[in-house]
């Protein structure tokens, strides 16, 4: 079974597959659990109360590890040019 650990802050802190049998009763090791992390957390932190992980991190601290946009490629900053000449051209001004 897949599990992902938890430490007593209930912040992620690894994962693992382990054997255990809940057929026969066996129950899940202390600070971990089987819910799996959503896509897009940057630092998952695990609700024991709804059994789900949420995001602990501030929106500064995600505005700053996000990459900044990429910048246009020549042909997409030429392409742009030509539009905005035909439109332009298209209102009767050059």
């Amino acid at each position: 079974m897949h599990v992902l650990f938890y430490d007593e802050n209930f912040k992620y802190d690894g994962e693992a597959d382990i054997e255990i049998n809940t057929e026969e009763g066996e129950e899940l090791p202390p600070n971990c659990t089987t819910a799996l992390i959503p896509a897009g957390l940057y630092d998952p932190k695990y609700d024991p109360k709804k059994g789900v992980w949420v995001e602990s991190a501030t929106q500064d601290y995600i505005d700053s590890v996000k990459p900044p946009a990429p910048k246009p490629s020549e042909i997409e900053v030429l392409s742009q040019q030509v539009a905005d000449l035909y439109y332009l051209i298209a209102m009767g001004g050059a």
